[in-house]
């Protein structure tokens, strides 16, 4: 029995949370009743989603679905272990070889989820002897990795595709450093896999600089459309991360069912490359349209996108959240992202291209843009 008289030693959460509900940035989750689609329904509301990373509409593609099936028939339904014991079964290693040969690279490992696969390389392979070299805006799954590994951190400004900017960072001339100054080279491919390079092979593909990073990480969970993440190198790294990397060994490996999706899902980048076409067609159309309609879509006080990712900056949190709950009103989803995910001053709606979207379908989203923009004065 609880004594009546206890105190919550937990009180401390809710006032922090009614301090982001005094400043308007307190949020709840819609929750997706359907399928992830360019049109979906969010809390019973049908709405064009301009808010998932579901590049190329792979999610529901026949092919993916139908690997998935064929593998819960044959496999079951999870591994029963984690990959260093009993759970590394055949169509893992089959995904892994995918992906190597893909990304071109010697080997590769999958771990549970991007956020893993950057935490638990940065800390397995760097000590409190090390620096680490980071970006300004760098994902917090580098940020965590590199605390964790006790390693001193120096931190320079912003450079590379990143989730809120959309911007491309130049790699070849960050090779340039890092060969000359003998520092190991990684990056995080999360959004550019399946949207850069020759059939969506990522950065290095893009520019060209095969053999001159050390470590490519990347997303099952975007593009790709499923679930994980992977690092890619040399057959030592990867040997190294089975053995020190603490997310791959302590956790239940990928159920077959999700590695057979990813083992298709790189079949349809290989096979389907019109499907990345049209990612850049709605791309090129979106980021034209929002500008004329005078949106800040980057480029004055924050770096300007290259990429579908294409964000809207307000400024302010509480704004942003009101605009992007008056955007789901009228039909359209555009979720508000604020301070911490971003800095303060720099809140916006950020918007995602993807391939299934239609023409038709981006024009409503931008008369309802419109029409609230101006409504609430973000608009002139």
């Amino acid at each position: 029995m609880i004594p009546a008289t206890r105190t919550d030693p937990l009180f401390f959460l809710s006032d922090q949370l009614n301090d982001l509900k005094t400043k308007g940035t307190h949020f709840r989750l819609r929750v997706l009743d359907d399928e992830q689609a360019a049109i979906c329904t969010f809390d019973g509301k049908r709405v064009i989603n301009l808010a998932s990373n579901n590049y190329l509409g792979l999610t529901t593609h026949p092919k993916l679905r139908e690997a998935a099936l064929e593998a819960t028939r044959k496999y079951g339904v999870g591994s029963g272990a984690v990959r260093t014991i009993a759970g590394t079964m055949k169509i893992h290693m089959e995904l892994e070889e995918k992906i190597a040969r893909f990304k071109n690279v010697e080997a590769c490992v999958v771990f549970q989820s991007g956020f893993a696969a950057n935490a638990g390389t940065v800390s397995a392979i760097l000590g409190k002897d090390d620096f680490i070299i980071s970006d300004q805006l760098n994902h917090a799954s580098i940020i965590d990795g590199a605390r964790l590994s006790r390693a001193k951190i120096l931190v320079f400004e912003h450079n590379g595709v990143f989730s809120m900017d959309g911007d491309i960072g130049p790699l070849p001339g960050l090779c340039d450093v890092a060969e000359k100054y003998g520092a190991i080279m990684m990056v995080d491919d999360a959004h550019a896999s399946g949207v850069l390079g020759r059939n969506g092979r990522g950065t290095v593909d893009h520019f060209k600089v095969h053999g001159r990073v050390d470590i490519q990480v990347g997303t099952l969970s975007k593009a790709i459309g499923a679930l994980g993440g992977y690092v890619c190198g040399t057959r030592d790294l990867i040997d190294f991360l089975y053995h020190r990397a603490r997310p791959f060994l302590f956790s239940t490996s990928h159920p077959p069912s999700v590695a057979a999706t990813c083992i298709a899902a790189f079949e349809v980048l290989e096979n389907e490359p019109e499907r990345i076409e049209k990612l850049w067609e709605n791309t090129r159309f979106w980021k034209k349209e929002l500008g004329l309609l005078g949106f800040d879509i980057g480029g004055r006080n924050t770096p300007a996108s290259e990429t579908p990712i294409i964000p809207i900056i307000i400024g302010d949190g509480k704004l942003t959240m009101d605009f992007s709950r008056e955007l789901f009103q009228e039909g359209v989803l555009g979720t508000g992202i604020a301070y911490p995910t971003v800095p303060e001053g720099k809140a916006r709606i950020r918007t995602i291209m993807t391939a299934t979207h239609t023409k038709e379908e981006l024009e409503q989203a931008l008369e309802v843009l419109e029409k609230v923009g101006r409504r609430m004065g973000i608009l002139g």
